[in-house]
Parts: structure tokens; C-alpha cells; sequence
């Protein structure tokens, strides 16, 4: 576990310093692949109608949400690597039986006759027999470097809405990935594996309750990491999550300059056409 916090600066500063430049690079140089986001933007009369600075923002708030999470999930991902050994996959076999386990599980979830607890694990996990060896994608597969017998499987959503409509999927996809990693030749004796559903902020607040009723119909507290919860995890310090804050801050200034430069930009070609 690292105990000096000051890689997560550098890492916040480099990853935004850069991505604000090739967002800015995006939208105003000649080869930039998403100008014509705003110009089909200013053909929406509806929206043009309010106004240049309304219509470049409206078109620019799309991109930036989708381009700029894929952003902070490699700076999670970054600093995971500081702290963890960063995979994206498992390797093993997945009986037959777990299969139907799973399958058996899930349906209880979803009519409600049973409650998710962390010990659900255990249920669906089943010793390989004769199955082919398979690999299953993760979002990630973290060993603690300071302890390589704590492993964990991640699925994660980076921005604050863990969505509803998928989270039976999801924890179908970790609960596979559990039993072939258990049926591995990457675990040893002693070895403890966790699942967890992540995402980087609390869409209610970072001190409100978390209520997304849908999701805890598959996940349990246990198994859900909001926000705080989740930055501290990845940083494997109890003050990470105030330390990714506090870097984002000092350093979003580079892509608020980006996008006053892209306003101005659309702003001096409407005034020279």
C-alpha cells in the first residue's frame, strides 16, 4: 500500500492536463473529430433559437460527460496500479453446476424471496469436473500488493448512477468471474476473494444515504462501493477520496479553459459568417 498520497496529484494533473488538450483539439483544429457535434447542434433550430453560447454548450456537455469518464476511469485505473496488481480478466473453469447456481440465485433476487448477502459467493461456487478452462472479461481484477491473498472483482460504472436496468446482468458477470477465478490456478491457499460494484460518485450527495432500490435488489451493502468508498478502495487509504478530490480541483482549471476556448472559438466564427 502506498502511504504517500502525492502520486495521486500527479497522476490527476497529467491525465486532465492531457485530456483537455485533446478535447480542446477535438472540436477547434481542422482535423478535430467533433466539430460537427455543434454545427448539426445549430441545426436544431429549437435549441439554436436560444442563443450561440446555449447551442455550443448544449452540444459540448454530451461529449465532455461520455469523454470525460472514460478519462477518470483510466486515472482509477492509474492509481489502482499503485496500490494493487491491475488485471482486466480470469482464467478457469465454470462448472455446469455453478452455472445453474447462478441461475438459481439470480431468480430469487429478482422475486424478491431472497435478500443479497456477501456469502451468496459460496453458494454458486462449485469444484471444477471436466470443463474446458474459459476466460471471462472483468472490469477489474485487483491483488493487493501489500497482501497478494486479498483479491477482488470489480464491475465498474464511473459516473454516479449504477444503472437499474443492468444490475442483474452485472452481478451475473461477477458472480461467473468468482467461480472461475476460484476454479484457477491464480489462487492459493489463504486467499480470500471479494466482489464489489463501484462507481465514482453518489449521485445523491457524498454524505446522502445511496438508494438505488433496483440494485440492492442483486447487490448487498457489502458489495457496493459509492463515491468516498470507492476512491478510498482504489487508493487503499482512508484519505483517498479526499485526495482526488482536493487534486481535481486544483487542476480542472485546464478544462475550463478548454471549453472557454471552444466557446470562443464557435462564438468568432458566428460573428465572421
Amino acid at each position: 500500500m502506498s502511504t504517500n498520497l502525492s502520486y495521486i496529484d500527479e497522476i490527476i494533473e497529467r491525465e486532465i492536463k492531457d485530456f483537455a488538450a485533446s478535447f480542446l483539439q477535438d472540436y477547434v483544429s481542422d482535423r478535430g473529430k467533433k466539430g460537427s457535434n455543434i454545427l448539426n447542434k445549430k441545426n436544431n433550430i429549437f435549441i439554436a433559437a436560444l442563443g450561440d453560447d446555449i447551442t455550443v454548450y448544449s452540444a459540448l456537455m454530451r461529449s465532455l460527460d461520455s469523454s470525460l469518464g472514460n478519462r477518470l476511469e483510466k486515472i482509477a485505473k492509474e492509481i489502482a496500479k499503485e496500490n494493487y496488481i491491475v488485471k482486466n480478466g480470469v482464467e478457469g473453469y465454470m462448472p455446469a453446476a455453478s452455472i445453474d447456481a447462478i441461475a438459481e440465485l439470480l431468480d430469487k433476487y429478482h422475486s424478491r424471496t431472497k435478500r443479497p448477502e456477501a456469502s451468496d459467493v459460496e453458494q454458486v461456487y462449485k469444484e471444477r469436473g471436466e470443463e474446458l478452462k474459459t476466460h471471462e472479461v472483468s472490469d477489474y481484477f485487483l491483488t493487493l500488493k501489500s497482501d497478494t491473498h486479498q483479491k477482488f472483482l470489480i464491475e465498474l460504472k464511473i459516473g454516479g448512477d449504477l444503472d437499474n436496468k443492468k444490475a442483474e446482468s452485472e452481478k451475473r458477470a461477477l458472480l461467473q468471474q468468482y467461480v472461475i477465478l476460484r476454479n484457477s490456478d491464480q489462487i492459493q491457499s489463504g486467499d480470500t476473494v471479494k466482489i464489489f460494484f463501484c462507481t465514482a460518485y453518489n449521485k445523491y450527495g457524498e454524505e446522502a444515504a445511496w438508494t438505488q432500490e433496483r440494485v440492492r435488489q442483486f447487490f448487498c451493502d457489502e458489495e457496493i462501493k459509492v463515491g468516498r468508498d470507492f476512491w478510498n478502495f482504489f487508493c487503499a487509504s482512508s484519505e483517498g477520496y479526499d485526495a482526488v478530490k482536493a487534486s481535481y480541483i486544483k487542476h480542472a482549471h485546464y478544462l475550463r479553459d478548454a471549453l472557454k476556448k471552444i466557446v470562443e472559438h464557435y462564438a468568432s466564427q458566428t460573428r465572421s459568417s
